[in-house]
């Protein structure tokens, strides 16, 4: 719905003291989860994001559940000033399943 009238939606703020959703990064969180899903990166993903889809029966909602991960992981990486930990995130994605 927030992308119905483009002009609105360029127009809109999104910051994160926001209430509303960024549609364009909650977009891009679904293609960056789609393209490490299909390069297998970080390793093991693409097994356990299948598994994850056969268990919910939903690759949206699965990816949902992924992007939790990936958010948190994308903090913690901000605020720590540390590197992004594949494991970690690979391991949040696991309890899901």
């Amino acid at each position: 719905d927030d992308l119905k009238d483009i002009k609105i939606a360029l127009n809109t703020d999104y910051s994160t003291e926001g209430v509303r959703t960024n549609p364009f990064l909650h977009l891009s969180m679904h293609l960056s989860i789609t393209e490490q899903i299909l390069i297998d990166q970080p390793v093991g993903i693409s097994n356990i994001a299948n598994i994850l889809r056969e268990k919910i029966n939903s690759e949206h909602q699965a990816h949902h559940k992924i992007m939790s991960c990936l958010r948190e992981m994308v903090l913690s990486s901000q605020y720590s000033g540390l590197p992004l930990d594949s494991n970690s995130y690979i391991e949040c994605i696991r309890k899901y399943i």
